[in-house]
Formats: structure tokens, sequence, C-alpha cells
């Protein structure tokens, strides 16, 4: 590829990443409006969210192989251009259930984009130095995404409404084909890497039903809760046996088992179930229960979003010299601390400035520890299963995010209308609960670092950077 061209490509390669990331907060300040122009419960609305989270997360598991059996570039456009279609029908859904299917389909195509991306800018840098460069600028769009989702949620909810928050994808989709498009930005193929379709169906089916049994749990359908938990079981259970057998299976099992991992893996967790989750309840009590604008909303998540856009910065420094479990337990720390804080508040009513210390606490939280857990993953993995661990990683970052919203939500069930403390009391407790998850998980990753020695010098960045969150 020309020269010249490489870093138009490369924007492309970052926007495509960029829409995807955004798509999981620019719908959280939308939350209310949504409601009141489709109706539904606050269960229909947990299901607009985790309909995106549950086919990204299962779907990330197999999308590297994917990737790698039908050319990543194919992966990546046509990902693109599902996600910009979809986006279009989103935004003309006559119904929330049928939003809700196209929030599936808008998941699934974000898997197909994520793992292909990385692989597009191995292929345009095989320099390292340059490769390290380019990579730094695509994992940068992480922390840009998750912090500009709810201020561009909230401007584009009070401008013109829900709907806009998923025509904004659509120029994006289209801008991002153009610039990556043509025969220089490609991949090559890899017919024999096999992709087990039944054993991805069966996590997919495991997920969505376990969802379905945790949001029903918390509008107290215990017929609709025991099927769908029975359900979910039954269908685990296909899917462990099925990858007992499998010669392609879904899950690295030598990734599962290096020591440490499963202390990391399941911190990542604890952050998305912390942030998601947060970030779907915060809304519906700030502006159904305190009046707060869709703008207002946005703005007030600013204490929480803008430690994300430069933090990660020092939290690659502090990597590089130290190793990644420090941060990763002081990212911990500071989330329980926030969330905590953030619970407290709400439960009391305290004011708002109380309210943006927790966020600010939580934010920093996240931005220590996504970044230096990403590495840890990375270090942690055995040789030659980098990417495996990664896109392990982020498929559990995913479950965690699903969980957070199924479970808060639960906590919440904030009414759609005013008045009364019951709300307050809801989301108060779905924080403190947040806050709780993140304690157990600091605890176990500060057990797991007394019995794994730290590594004498961890490898380097790049890989780790490629996984960036």
């Amino acid at each position: 590829m020309s020269p010249d061209r490489k870093p138009y490509a490369l924007i492309g390669i970052a926007l495509g990443y960029f829409m995807v990331l955004l798509d999981m907060t620019v719908l959280s300040v939308a939350e209310p409006d949504l409601s009141r122009s489709l109706g539904g419960s606050v269960a229909g609305l947990q299901w607009a969210v985790t309909g995106y989270t549950v086919a990204f997360g299962a779907l990330l598991l197999s999308a590297g192989a994917a990737a790698d059996r039908f050319g990543a570039h194919r992966l990546f456009r046509g990902g693109v251009a599902v996600f910009g279609a979809g986006s279009l029908l989103c935004a003309a859904a006559p119904g929330l259930w049928t939003l809700v299917v196209l929030r599936g389909v808008l998941g699934a195509a974000a898997a197909a984009c994520v793992p292909s991306s990385m692989a597009l800018i191995t292929r345009l840098y095989p320099e390292p130095a340059r490769r390290a460069r380019a990579v730094s600028v695509w994992a940068a769009v992480s922390g840009a995404a998750l912090a500009a989702g709810p201020i561009a949620g909230g401007l584009l909810v009070g401008l013109a409404g829900w709907r806009a928050v998923f025509l904004v994808n659509v120029p994006i989709a289209a801008l991002t084909l153009a610039l990556v498009s043509g025969s220089a930005v490609h991949c090559p193929a890899a017919p024999d890497r096999r992709v087990d379709r039944t054993g991805q169906a069966l996590a997919c089916a495991a997920l969505a039903l376990g969802t379905d049994a945790l949001i029903a749990l918390g509008g107290r359908h215990w017929a609709h809760t025991a099927c769908s938990f029975g359900a979910a079981i039954a269908t685990g259970g296909l899917f462990a046996a099925r990858e007992r057998r499998s010669t392609s299976p879904v899950l690295a099992g030598a990734v599962l088992r290096a020591p440490g991992m499963a202390a990391m893996l399941l911190a990542g967790a604890a952050v998305g179930f912390a942030l998601t989750g947060a970030l779907f309840v915060l809304p519906l009590l700030l502006q159904q229960r305190l009046g707060y604008s869709a703008v207002g909303t946005g703005l007030a998540f600013l204490p929480m979003t803008l430690p994300t856009a430069f933090n990660p910065l020092l939290t690659g420094r502090l990597v590089a010299r130290t190793g990644p479990r420090g941060p990763v337990l002081a990212g911990l720390c500071l989330l329980t601390a926030g969330a905590a804080a953030m619970g407290a508040t709400v439960w009391a009513g305290a004011p708002y400035a109380f309210l943006a210390a927790g966020l600010a606490a939580a934010g920093f939280g996240v931005s220590f520890a996504l970044p230096a857990l990403t590495t840890a993953v990375i270090t942690l993995a055995p040789e030659g299963t980098a990417g495996s661990a990664g896109g392990l990683f982020n498929a559990v970052r995913q479950l965690g995010a699903t969980m957070g919203v199924a479970v808060l939500g639960a906590f919440a069930t904030v009414a759609p209308h005013r008045g009364g403390g019951r709300a307050d009391h809801g989301v108060g407790g779905a924080l403190l609960l947040a806050a709780a998850v993140c304690a157990v998980c600091a605890t176990v990753a500060s057990a797991g670092r007394r019995r794994s020695p730290q590594p004498a010098a961890p490898r380097p960045l790049t890989p780790a950077r490629e996984r960036q969150p």
C-alpha cells in the first residue's frame, strides 16, 4: 500500500472502532426518552442495552478465528456495513422489542469489527516501531469513545430525540468504508482455520438465557425466571460437553489455566459490571427522579468520563515501569470507593458535588484498571496465545457489562413517575452492590498477586495496546 494512503486507512480503522465503542455508552442518557417514545418497562430498557452486549461479548470468542478464516478486511468491511445499516433500522424501529433484536445485530457486527481491525493494522504496519505508533492511535480511541458517549448522547437526544443516537452512526460507517476501501487494505484468508459454529451458538444462547433470567428476577416474574435459569443451565451444559469434544473450542483452555489468569479475567468482568451498570441506572434516576435534561445528564457524567480520555497514558507508563498488578489493584480500589460514594450519595439524597466525587474516583479507577488488566492478561497468557487471551478478556468484559445492566437494573427498579424515595434507595443499593463486587475482586486479585511472582520484565506493550479496550 502507498505510504500516503496508510494514514487514511488507519483513520478509517480507528473510526470503525470508535463507532463500535461509542454505541456501548451513547444510549445511556437516551433511556428515559426511549421509554417515553416506545413504552416498555425497565426490563425492556435493560434488553435494549444488553441485546448489544450479549451478542458482542459472546461472538468475540470466535471473531478472531473468523477474521483469520475469511480475511480480516472482509470481516471488518462487512461488520461496518452491517453496523451502519443496522443503525439506520434502529433509528426507524417501531417498537421496543424490534429495537432489542436490531441491537443484537449491531452487537454481532461490532464483534466482527474489533479483532479484524487489529489484524488490519498489523498488516498495514509490519515494522514494529511504526506499528506501535499506529496501535497507540487506535488504542487512544477507546478512551475518547467512552468520554464522548454520554455527552454525545445527551446532545443528540436534546436536539432530535433518541433516534438521533443511531442515525449518527450512518455517516461514520460510510466514511469508514470509504477510507478502508480498495485492494490495498487486504489480509490473506486462512480457509483451514476452523470456527465451531455450534459451540458459538450455544455460548450465545446460554448467555442470553442467563441474562433473561436475571432481568425476569428483577421484575419478580418467578415462573419466567425459573424457566430461563433452567434453560441457561441446560444450554451451558451442552456448551461444556461440546467444548470437550471440539477440535476448535470456543474457549482457549490453555489461557484459562494460566496461573493468575482467572483473577485478572474476574477483575475485568467486575469493571464492566460496575461501569456499565452505573451508566444504566444513574441516568434513569437523574432524569426521571431529579428532572435533569438529557444534555444535563451527559454533562453530569463528565467527572467519570474525562479521566478515561487522558489517564490511560499515565497508566501505560506505570505498567511499563512497575508491571500491571499494582495499577490493577489501584484501579479496583478506586472503583470500589467511587461506587460506594455514589451509592451513599444517592441513598442519602446528598448534593451533586458528592456524586461528582464518586464519579471521578470511578473514572480514574476504570482508566487505571482496564489498560493494566489488558497488559496483565497478555503477559500471563502462554506463548502464542496472546490473540486468544485478548479476545477472551474483551468477551469477559462484555459479559460483566451484561450482568451489570441486568443485576443493577433489577436492584434499582426505578419507577417512571416522580415521588417517593424508593427510586433513590434502589439506585443507591445497586451502586453499593457494584462497590461490593469490585471489593471482592480486588481481594481476589491481591491474593493472586501474593501467590504469583511479578514478572521480571513485562512483554513489550504493543500486543497489550493492541487489545486495549
